[in-house]
């Protein structure tokens, strides 16, 4: 099955990543870049900067005679008992690196059930977690998080949350109108980073990026104090394109 990479998102990037660890896994012996690009149909190119990303993860190991076997986190994550226990800790790890190299906490989440759960976060000293002074389960419409998530949902599935909901003002820069924060929803581009600029709480700002794995709808979020706003968007930039280590710990 032969892919053609005409993008390079996160998502695209697990998909490919995927099959090659799919083709990694059937060569217990090893297997060539060259080979890889045969079977995978990526270009050496795309295949050299995903090999790295998987080796860095662990999820391949480049042996002395240039040729990929399945790495250690692999073989972890499909270690029946163990997989759990592997998982939470390679993602707690991957988070902890995010954190040190965008220089801003970090967070997971999830909407299950019509509600925001953030299953986990790395912060630091330095790099402070957001003051949840609102129950952000009731302030999707004014966090980078919450946006995110109702971004991925069809607009009966917002009009849906909406309605349980108020949307009400938490700063001055607070989204209220229902219409215009739809709007402002469906226009938002897949691939773009949703930004939090002061709309949750006065002094933070906030980035997030869609994660998905399988049927669930996720994102990857960071926040930064205000006096940091000038980092937000590299920042942001970083974690899209740090994300798909992440979406493919959830996809295995």
């Amino acid at each position: 099955m032969a892919l053609k990479p005409e993008h390079t998102t996160p998502f695209h990037s697990v998909r490919y990543a995927l099959r090659v660890l799919e083709v990694v896994a059937g060569h217990r012996d090893g297997i060539s870049e060259a080979g890889l690009s045969r079977e995978t149909g990526l270009p050496p190119g795309h295949l050299a900067h995903l090999l790295a990303m998987l080796c860095r993860e662990n999820y391949a190991e480049r042996l002395a005679d240039d040729t990929y076997v399945v790495g250690e986190a692999l073989v972890l994550l499909g270690s029946g008992g163990d997989r759990e226990r592997a998982l939470d800790e390679r993602l707690q790890r991957t988070l902890g690196d995010l954190r040190d190299t965008v220089g801003a906490a970090v967070y997971l989440s999830r909407y299950r059930d019509g509600e925001l759960e953030i299953t986990r976060h790395a912060d630091s000293p330095a790099t402070p977690a957001v003051n949840e002074w609102v129950d952000f389960r009731s302030a999707l419409h004014a966090t980078a998080i919450g946006k995110c998530l109702l971004g991925q949902l069809d607009h009966n599935g917002r009009r849906d949350h909406l309605s349980r909901h108020r949307t009400a003002r938490l700063t001055s820069r607070t989204i209220t109108d229902e219409r215009l924060l739809l709007n402002t929803l469906a226009q938002q581009p897949p691939s773009v980073p949703v930004l939090d600029l002061q709309e949750y709480a006065v002094g933070t700002v906030c980035a997030a990026v869609p994660v998905t794995a399988g049927s669930s709808i996720g994102c990857l979020a960071l926040s930064l104090p205000v006096e940091q706003a000038h980092r937000l968007r590299r920042a942001a930039e970083t974690l899209s394109r740090r994300a798909a280590p992440v979406m493919l710990s959830l996809s295995l």
